[in-house]
């Protein structure tokens, strides 16, 4: 067995996701509430009960749910967020404080032989992290809510075995939206989220760049108001590379089981390479 990952849900109304491990079971972010979750897991083979960490992109609510406060402390799992953000989440769920374990900008393990190697990104004041995975022969890249995409995420994210991405708006549609000026402004505005095109945009250097093609591709957090479906599958697929890696995360179900090779694969993948 190697790392796999599942997204629970993906978008403004609640962000989750599980990496399962040999070693246990890490939860990325937990914008659901548990009940919602332990919904969610049915069928996976996970339970809350094997959840052995917590990682926080950041601590907006649709990333991280106060009503998480009383499952944590029964089972005593480590809720790991920056250090910039440890006050402020100390201070909203004061319970918790036992719990919180910082990190920097340095490589952390919350699961025995897994690797958590942070990547800082531009989102709002405090700013989100990204992560690099990496333990039991397998390396998952895990970014969301980045604002824009920084230098340093083509060196961190090379040569992955999947990667997970933010792809949250259409530029037309969010143009076109009923959304105030000023939301508008914050989303595109380089601190907010990522477009399709400059998602696609970033998976395509990486690609370019990559010794090996990943195994998975999934896209994340799209708008349900200012995004579709058909239109990032139909983007997004102009790119062989991709087409047949391709998995869109949801927000109302989740996602497969993502791990080592378990994808269709491309009739002309061997070509792909020098797309």
């Amino acid at each position: 067995m190697t790392l796999e990952l599942c997204v629970l849900a993906s978008g403004s109304a609640g962000n989750a996701s599980i990496v399962r491990a040999p070693s246990g079971v890490l939860l990325i972010d937990a914008g659901i509430g548990p009940r919602t979750m332990a919904e969610r897991l049915a069928g996976t083979e996970v339970d809350l009960d094997d959840i052995g960490a917590v990682c926080l992109t950041h601590l907006d609510r649709d990333h991280f749910s106060p009503t998480w406060a009383a499952t944590l402390l029964r089972a005593n799992v480590p809720i790991y967020c920056h250090v910039n953000k440890v006050g402020a989440l100390s201070a909203r769920v004061p319970e918790l404080a036992r719990l919180i374990r910082s990190f920097d900008s340095r490589t952390f393990m919350p699961l025995a032989g897994l690797t958590c190697e942070p990547v800082r990104f531009a989102h709002d004041t405090l700013g989100s992290h990204g992560f690099v995975f990496d333990g039991f022969s397998y390396r998952i890249g895990y970014a969301t809510d980045l604002g824009h995409v920084p230098c340093a995420f083509f060196d961190r994210f090379r040569d992955l075995d999947s990667i997970a991405l933010e792809s949250n708006y259409d530029p037309q549609m969010q143009a076109a939206s009923t959304r105030p000026e000023f939301l508008k402004r914050r989303i595109m505005g380089g601190r907010g989220h990522l477009s399709n095109l400059q998602a696609l945009a970033a998976l395509r250097r990486l690609l370019d760049r990559a010794r090996r093609l990943p195994d998975h591709i999934l896209l994340l957090h799209r708008s349900q108001e200012c995004n579709c479906p058909h239109l990032v599958r139909r983007l997004f697929e102009t790119d062989p590379r991709i087409a047949s890696r391709l998995t869109l995360a949801h927000q109302d179900e989740r996602s497969p089981w993502l791990g080592r090779a378990n994808r269709s694969v491309y009739t002309g993948e061997q070509l792909a390479f020098a797309f």
